[in-house]
């Protein structure tokens, strides 16, 4: 399947792995979290880390969302 964003989305997954082999299993969400925002921050990507979004479901809106 190719994706619409396929090199950016190599990038992140790549740099996922990489955070994972570093910290192992077993952090809470937020550890893994704050480690990618750094790592793509120092690839030289821009980041934003717990950025609101707005979720529709059959064209009601739901809530705002934390997004990664």
């Amino acid at each position: 399947m190719e994706l619409l964003h396929q090199r950016l989305t190599d990038a992140i997954v790549k740099t996922f792995y990489e955070v994972y082999s570093e910290l192992g299993y077993g952090f809470l969400e937020k550890v893994y979290q704050n480690s990618m925002y750094l790592e793509l921050k120092n690839k030289g990507y821009q980041v934003e880390a717990q950025k609101k979004i707005k979720v529709y479901y059959k064209g009601l809106k739901l809530v705002n969302i934390m997004l990664i």
